[in-house]
């Protein structure tokens, strides 16, 4: 069988679709928010999934525990993101950035367990998770569910066409945000307590201060990726929140290039292209019999389509590790 066999057209749609779903939407806001802590601020933070579980049980717990509408429940998910913050920030960050990496990936990690706990069941819902919140929301979107949207063969139901909308504003506006904050004194000042703390502090800069804000405000755009992510599948379920999610919003941000406003974007929309191709191309030369089943069956293109990212990150960190668009000077960590 030749290359010719391959449905590329279906293939390509399906991954220019998936390349700007509401799930590259979550990686994108996420990996935003990383790139505030460890781009601009020096912050290693392992425990971004925590965040984004956060803003996406503040919105669901808002609607489902005490009926508010839908705007204030995303005010108060960003809330939970940023108490969240605060519990982590102010025990941690008069301490060598280690310790804030250690901190944040044992607190997400709390944090799914506790919103699968039986105790927690009452109002979490367990492992099942919160769904009788996205009513309020549907009723605000202006697409019919019962029809398609999008441009040419790139579509989406009208449900996920609104979490697709939303999620690619709340996307610019993060955007817009973090580069007018850069470009301030406030970001200057951060931008130079990840350089040199002690020279910030020397000229009179609370870094504690400063480093707090800057975990807040990363914090709360990655809960606005759990509020899009909720949107999208129309649940808060919290074996999503799953503590490796965050490395491959890790993956995300070195992809595009860490320290450069937009990168974040182009490193989620690429990741989900290449994913969504290799599965779909794995899975056509599978079935065309150019790849033996006694090698591969499609059921293990999944695992495999992570192999081979995997390696192509690799070769990206041997040969430009400061990613697509960033530079070598951004990725430097000075661990206090």
């Amino acid at each position: 069988m030749s290359l010719a066999a391959i449905d590329w057209g279906f293939i390509l749609t399906q991954s220019v679709t998936q390349a700007f779903d509401f799930n590259a939407v979550v990686y994108a806001l996420a990996a935003i928010g990383l790139n505030v802590h460890f781009g601009y601020a020096g912050l290693l933070n392992f425990g971004q999934v925590g965040f984004v579980a956060m803003g996406a049980y503040g919105m669901g717990l808002s609607i489902t525990l005490w009926q508010l509408n839908p705007f204030l429940a995303v005010i108060v998910g960003m809330i939970f993101a940023a108490i969240f913050a605060l519990i982590l920030g102010l025990p941690t960050l008069r301490l060598r950035s280690d310790y804030l990496a250690i901190v944040t990936i044992a607190a997400a990690e709390i944090v799914r367990l506790i919103a699968r706990s039986t105790v927690m069941r009452p109002i979490t819902r367990g492992a099942e998770g919160l769904n009788e919140f996205i009513g309020p929301f549907r009723d605000l979107s202006p697409f019919s569910a019962s029809q398609t949207y999008g441009i040419g063969p790139i579509e989406w139901r009208g449900s996920q066409f609104f979490a697709v909308v939303v999620g690619w504003v709340l996307v610019g506006l993060s955007l817009l945000l973090v580069a007018q904050l850069m470009r301030s004194p406030w970001g200057r000042v951060v931008k130079a307590i990840r350089e040199d703390e002690d020279a910030a502090r020397a000229l009179g800069k609370n870094a504690y201060w400063y480093k707090l804000q800057a975990l807040i405000l990363g914090g709360v755009i990655g809960g606005l990726g759990g509020m899009v992510q909720a949107l999208g599948n129309a649940t808060v379920q919290p074996d999503f929140f799953v503590a490796p999610l965050t490395f491959f919003f890790w993956l995300v941000l070195i992809l595009g290039g860490v320290g450069r406003v937009w990168a974040p974007v182009f490193g989620a929309v690429v990741y989900w292209f290449m994913i969504t191709f290799i599965q779909n191309t794995g899975r056509q030369m599978v079935d065309a019999g150019m790849i033996p089943t006694s090698i591969m069956d499609t059921s293990q293109i999944d695992q495999i389509r992570f192999w081979i990212v995997g390696a192509a990150l690799a070769l990206l960190m041997v040969f430009r590790p400061q990613g697509f668009f960033g530079s070598r000077e951004e990725m430097a960590l000075d661990a206090r």
